[in-house]
């Protein structure tokens, strides 16, 4: 979810338009007016007339996500960690026809840039919850990544192939893995671009990829987005400092950057309505992927 404010701001398609509708009716809220500030997984959309942002879900696989998010951000609340909050008083998720969105109280952007020691701070929080027993589901980085190819009904046979067997092999090597950190909440995508600048601090937000497992996982983000994004290694350092643990000097971490590049390239699958410049950048990580290069920078998309 991108903080109030964000430049990014843009209007929305037909099809976003249609499912806001619907989900603003069902609640009582005025969509007139709203952006999009962020569409990748779920389509996130800023109301102009009411202090909510909607995440849209666009993807039937996704749908088992939005209740998982409701439930972490339960969680949460009840032990006070710094997080966006869900709008109160609604049943969520929201449906309303055929769709299904998540509704959340705005976080009006303030203070400087979150930083690798703020997002420390606020992991180390999670991850000393107590484990909700039945709450969260345990940790399988891949399954979402397989659900996604089963809907990426415009991907070329052969790079549906292609990733097929990758995943494959991951899972087989993750199951190697000896994790040296306790299991724990994991936020499951903790990076600068899930941290809100507010005005009482940073806080987080998405958190459909919760799960009960390694925290070596919400680790991982950040040193993947420094190579592949040119993000500054500073953010790297400053979290593994302030975490006291540097997953890059880890055995393990190779089989985690590896996953999570395929998590990155499922950001811009083809589909519906993507645009030029996002099947431009699934060409790109492809390459990637298919030649073994683990330095090339790739470039955001919304």
């Amino acid at each position: 979810m991108a903080p109030v404010g964000a430049a990014s701001a843009a209007p929305l398609s037909d099809r976003h338009t249609e499912a806001l509708g619907a989900i603003c009716r069902a609640c009582g809220l005025d969509p007139t007016g709203a952006v999009l500030i962020r569409n990748v997984n779920n389509a996130v959309v800023r109301l102009a007339r009411d202090p909510v942002v909607v995440r849209l879900v666009t993807l039937p696989s996704y749908v088992p996500r939005a209740q998982l998010a409701v439930t972490a951000a339960t969680l949460f609340a009840e032990h006070d960690v710094p997080a966006i909050r869900l709008v109160p008083g609604l049943a969520q998720p929201v449906r309303a026809e055929d769709h299904v969105a998540t509704l959340w109280q705005t976080v009006p952007r303030a203070g400087p840039a979150p930083t690798g020691a703020d997002l420390a701070r606020m992991l180390r929080v999670v991850h000393r919850l107590p484990l909700p027993v039945g709450a969260l589901p345990e940790w399988d980085p891949l399954c979402d990544f397989r659900n996604r190819l089963r809907d990426a009904a415009e991907l070329d046979a052969g790079d549906l192939r292609f990733l097929d067997r990758r995943t494959d092999e991951l899972a087989a090597a993750v199951e190697e893995l000896d994790f040296p950190l306790p299991r724990a909440v994991v936020h499951g995508d903790a990076h600068l671009g899930n941290v809100i600048p507010g005005s009482r601090g940073p806080v987080l937000c998405d958190f459909d990829s919760c799960c009960i497992g390694p925290p070596e996982w919400d680790l991982t983000p950040m040193a993947v987005s420094a190579v592949r994004f040119g993000r500054p290694w500073a953010h790297q350092a400053d979290l593994a400092a302030g975490y006291e643990f540097d997953v890059t000097s880890w055995e393990g971490f190779e089989i985690l950057r590896d996953i999570r590049d395929l998590k990155i390239v499922a950001g811009v699958f083809p589909g519906p309505g993507r645009g030029a410049r996002v099947a431009a950048e699934f060409r790109r990580r492809m390459a990637s992927l298919r030649s073994g290069r683990l330095d090339d920078r790739w470039s955001l998309t919304r």
